[in-house]
């Protein structure tokens, strides 16, 4: 690489930094826990209207939430809002994560535009789903063996 040539990376946060805020690019580029997760305590899988679809897991202890997980085929700000989600989740208690909203979300990405709004809605609500999952399989732990998802 000649002197003063970007790399790659530098080059695509510099195309990316020109439509979205540092935050987005930052869980864009590196989003945190995107994984699966054996065994989870709660779990959703949603398809938003866009055709994205996202899936998010939840380790609770003690009805704090030691650990949120999530996976989505969906664009760049659909990966920045379930990275940002997730690590919102993370060591609170189930009670409080379930108040994490859109807002909540876009507040955290210092914003993301109009048209992509919605990717934030899609993460706010995955995680909701996969704590109402947790919430039933604590009432009814047999439901656990016969969730789509183990």
């Amino acid at each position: 690489m000649a002197p003063g040539e970007m790399t790659r990376e530098e080059l695509i946060r510099t195309e990316l930094g020109k439509l979205y805020s540092g935050n987005v690019v930052d869980h864009a580029m590196h989003p945190r826990n995107m994984k699966e997760m054996a065994d989870a305590d709660g779990y959703a899988k949603i398809t938003g209207p866009c055709g994205d679809t996202m899936e998010i897991w939840l380790s609770v202890r003690n009805d704090t939430i030691s650990e949120a997980s999530f996976l989505t085929d969906g664009c760049v700000t659909s990966v920045a809002a379930g990275s940002m989600a997730v690590e919102m989740a993370g060591g609170r208690s189930v009670t409080g994560a379930m108040k994490i909203s859109q807002q909540d979300v876009l507040t955290a990405l210092d914003g993301l535009p109009e048209d992509s709004e919605h990717c934030a809605l899609l993460a706010a609500n995955t995680l909701k789903a996969a704590l109402r999952d947790y919430l039933s399989i604590k009432r009814e732990p047999w439901k656990k063996g016969y969730r789509k998802y183990q």
